[in-house]
């Protein structure tokens, strides 16, 4: 069964039309959660927003949004001055311009949506627009109402479909100067570089996210199915900081570790080719 779309519109490059509907392609519903409850009743607790002079809870109906010129001086807004004041959304996603696939810098990325056609008539345009794109290498920036909230986004081929992400506004960005501001210029090595490079290199791999775990998620789910069991589990020891006193030293530690576990590895999978080679000669026989 098909996910349910949070958006659906029309995807417009130039007088090309084609009916669209956005997926979520990343979502934090699978994590587990908890409630808040009362230690000695064992009921939930609810929140509720109380006046911060008086002390007194505030009714939903008398709750505004307001903005704090400083000194706790508010400008109050009203619902429906905020509601006629955000864009209404057209439902199209328009797109206004194409460019190289790397052109964005990753820190702009905020988040992914799967994009597909939403109706069988609008394969064909969906896909006349997908393989142009393919063919051109190249991606489309376009603008649409999302959430109450108009967003520009980054559309890329993807699979048998497109991918949007919406893009993180300039001012939402921090300057990378001011994070960097305090690292030093420094004069690396040629030792150490060599060193550093070889270490980089017995580590080489693809990229495979099954191979990453979520440790805190499975530490809370295995504590909450010994909580069901009615067992205690063992605290968890944290493994000691290993004390570097030079980096040179550290370095060619690092490259030993490393050049033995791949001398470890490469000869492993050489006995579980061997060994599967021999199996298939006494199939074969």
């Amino acid at each position: 069964m098909a996910p349910r779309a949070i958006w659906k519109g029309v995807l417009k490059v130039a007088e090309l039309t084609c009916p669209v509907a956005l997926y979520t392609a990343a979502s934090s519903a699978e994590r587990i959660s908890f409630h808040t409850l009362n230690r000695k009743t064992g009921n939930r607790v609810q929140r509720q927003f109380v006046d911060e002079v008086t002390g007194k809870p505030v009714e939903y109906d008398d709750q505004v949004k307001g903005y704090d010129r400083g000194d706790g001086d508010y400008i109050v807004l009203e619902p429906e001055e905020i509601a006629a004041a955000i864009p209404e959304s057209d439902k199209t996603l328009d797109v206004s311009t194409f460019l190289p696939c790397d052109e964005i810098d990753d820190v702009f990325l905020d988040r992914p949506y799967y994009i597909a056609p939403s109706t069988a008539i609008a394969s064909e345009a969906f896909e006349l627009i997908r393989e142009t794109m393919i063919e051109q290498q190249c991606a489309a920036l376009a603008r649409t109402v999302i959430f109450r909230r108009m967003r520009s986004i980054l559309i890329r081929p993807y699979g048998k479909g497109l991918i949007g992400t919406t893009l993180n506004f300039d001012y939402e960005v921090r300057s990378a100067e001011d994070a960097f501001s305090d690292v030093p210029k420094m004069k690396i090595e040629d030792e150490m570089l060599d060193l550093a490079k070889h270490i980089i290199e017995t580590k080489v791999g693809e990229f495979d996210p099954k191979a990453f775990d979520d440790r805190y998620e499975a530490a809370l789910a295995e504590l909450v199915q010994a909580k069901i069991e009615g067992r205690k589990l063992k605290p968890r020891k944290l493994p000691r900081p290993a004390k570097v006193v030079d980096l040179m030293d550290a370095l060619r530690q690092s490259a030993k570790g490393s050049a033995g576990k791949a001398s470890t590895e490469r000869k492993s999978t050489k006995r579980r080719t061997a060994s599967k080679a021999g199996g298939k000669s006494e199939q074969a026989a």
